[in-house]
């Protein structure tokens, strides 16, 4: 069977070590679900990932792939899979109007939008249950950096304010064909019982924005575009952004939406 080329636009680099594969399969926590749980993979490429899935009885295999020779090559060696398949992209595709609850993601995920779909499905937090996603090695460590590291920022917090974030093992770019430049990692992210922050969610979000945008100040200082105030007092605003947790975070915000609710 004819190989599918990597295509650079998609920013392909298909793995190639069967053992990485069969391990990111087994990656999956299946064991905090009471029932068989619909699995999505995203971007099945060659299928590599794809074959162990297929075979494991605890889960409903989906994949959504927009490469249409991927899709054709998918759907030769792996016929069974045909009706799920989905031929769109992922950063476009309706979550949550096709799938509604316990949905695990899994993945290797295209470096250069991977942020992108960790957003969308935050996004989409009410039915993503489970992630398990291979990235850029500097990616998965800045998402399960904890609090008071360099590498600790704006996707630290807004992910691990709604899943308890776990680094499970770094992958070699000689696993890749073609071969990336960096090195890889995967993660795994399984949602906590966090259902709503206790503050208000899009001020969370610009907060959390502008005070990291400009980490080197106070937060005192990097709040300004949003209170320029002398009144605004407290002795959080001392302190830079990588050394606030989620929970502080959830505070500053409280503290910025009484002020200027005053």
């Amino acid at each position: 069977m004819k190989f599918v080329k990597a295509k650079k636009g998609l920013g392909q680099h298909f793995l190639n070590d069967i053992s990485i594969a069969k391990e990111i399969s087994q990656s999956i926590d299946t064991d905090i679900y009471t029932k068989k749980t619909i699995c999505l993979e995203i971007g099945p490429g060659m299928g590599v990932l794809t074959q162990f899935l297929i075979t494991n009885k605890n889960i409903d295999f989906h994949a959504i792939e927009i490469d249409e020779e991927s899709t054709s090559y998918l759907i030769k060696k792996y016929p069974e899979i045909e009706a799920n398949l989905i031929y769109d992209d992922f950063l476009k595709f309706r979550l949550s109007e096709n799938f509604n609850e316990n949905l695990i993601v899994i993945g290797n995920f295209p470096y250069n939008i991977s942020s992108q779909i960790l957003f969308k499905l935050l996004e989409n937090k009410q039915i993503v249950s489970q992630i398990v996603c291979m990235l850029q090695k500097e990616v998965a460590e800045r998402i399960t950096s904890p609090p008071g590291k360099k590498k600790y920022g704006i996707l630290s917090v807004f992910l691990q304010a709604y899943y308890k974030t776990e680094y499970l093992f770094t992958v070699d770019e000689t696993a890749f064909t073609p071969p990336p430049r960096v090195k890889s990692a995967v993660i795994r992210l399984v949602r906590n019982d966090t259902k709503k922050l206790d503050c208000d969610e899009s001020m969370f979000y610009r907060v959390i924005k502008t005070t990291f945008n400009q980490r080197r100040k106070t937060i005192r200082n990097s709040l300004k575009p949003i209170i320029n105030d002398k009144r605004f007092n407290d002795e959080i605003l001392s302190k830079r952004p990588e050394q606030l947790s989620v929970k502080e975070f959830v505070y500053l915000t409280n503290i910025v939406s009484e002020f200027k609710g005053l």
